[in-house]
């Protein structure tokens, strides 16, 4: 089991250590109800430097990277980043990662911990023909979210930068905590701003201190894994082994969006004869209309009790105080508005289909 640069920081604090994608993590501090506000009122900080970390780079760089992801990365200038996703050979996604243009010839790749050898090992195969310089510097650099409304005014003064300016999927590369040359990101998992700050592993703890010494007057508080998966729930964002994986395209995922026809990529012309026919089933969100937590791995039936499909994601939200998921039907039922059920024990419970995200700011 692999550390953080911070699991004893985490230890001291008296997280709740959970292992997570080969790391010993922290899932929760003082629980994940209070976490969750913290970040939906006002400011908090997770540790997610399990992440993984790539460097593409060299005058091949953006020829790999145009093979292997779905999205167009020749749309990208320095300082912006980009979602996206490498679909697989037969029709499913290796893993969604973003894309950061770090100078003309040099972008930064930031995957699931739980994909890294898997993913190296993809693009690496892609690589062989095209001849892109890859750096594998996962184990060198940690990663905070500093996420909540809160986020820019309380973070304001350990930086030149001006924090307000930076737009959603915008980043520099400057001054963090009394330390340069640091990646502030205006990105995150939570649906309620902040930053995402990258950083050399011997660099963190400091920046971890700094951090929140200057948010001491917003409330700020650490927050766990847990929080981290009910705030991106409400938001509709999808988690990489629930609700994307290697069975599940691109396009009946709700990420059309990120798969663009205009360039060569992996899979690329199934995809697209994908997308010319329609996807025969789609990822829907869901509420339900009476008591009841909705769980990954249930089943979502019809009012006659027929198997429609499983619910991906599902929890309590902390926000609506409802239960809420994400899951697969066959497109013919998919439509917002429309009535489901999902089958937790021996009760069906009734459910309607929604657009998310499901919290709205």
């Amino acid at each position: 089991m692999k550390n953080t640069a911070l699991t004893k920081t985490h230890e001291a604090l008296g997280a709740k250590m959970v292992p997570f994608a080969g790391f010993n993590m922290p899932v929760s501090y003082e629980g994940v109800n209070a976490e969750h506000q913290t970040v939906r009122d006002g400011v908090g900080v997770f540790d997610v430097s399990h992440m993984g970390e790539f460097l593409i780079s060299g005058p091949k760089a953006l020829d790999l990277i145009q093979k292997v992801a779905s999205n167009d990365a020749s749309k990208l200038t320095v300082g912006k980043a980009q979602y996206s996703c490498l679909p697989n050979e037969t029709g499913g996604i290796v893993d969604d990662l973003i894309i950061y243009k770090m100078k003309e010839d040099q972008y930064l790749l930031v995957v699931n911990a739980s994909n890294i050898d898997k993913d190296w090992e993809h693009i690496s195969k892609y690589n062989k023909e095209i001849g892109a310089d890859m750096r594998n510097i996962s184990a060198e650099y940690s990663l905070l979210a500093i996420q909540g409304p809160k986020a820019v005014e309380a973070m304001q003064k350990l930086t030149s930068v001006d924090l307000s300016t930076l737009k959603f999927y915008t980043f520099v590369v400057s001054d963090f905590a009394g330390i340069p040359n640091v990646i502030i990101s205006a990105t995150g998992y939570t649906g309620s701003g902040g930053f995402e700050i990258y950083c050399k592993n011997e660099e963190v703890q400091q920046i971890w201190d700094e951090v929140f010494e200057a948010g001491e007057a917003y409330g700020i508080k650490p927050i766990g894994l847990a929080a981290r998966d009910t705030l991106r729930l409400e938001m509709g964002y999808c988690l990489y082994g629930n609700d994307i994986d290697d069975t599940t395209s691109p396009l009946e995922t709700g990420l059309g969006w990120i798969t663009k026809f205009t360039k060569d990529f992996v899979n690329s012309e199934a995809l697209a004869k994908e997308k010319e026919a329609g996807p025969k089933r789609k990822l829907i969100a869901f509420e339900l209309n009476e008591k009841g937590i909705p769980r990954q791995g249930y089943d979502i039936v019809d009012q006659d009790g027929n198997t429609l499909g499983k619910v991906t994601s599902g929890t309590m939200s902390p926000s609506l105080s409802k239960g809420i998921g994400l899951g697969f039907v066959p497109t013919e039922v998919s439509g917002i508005g429309n009535n489901i059920y999902i089958q937790i024990r021996k009760k069906a419970v009734p459910a309607t289909i929604v657009k998310p995200p499901f919290y709205k700011v």
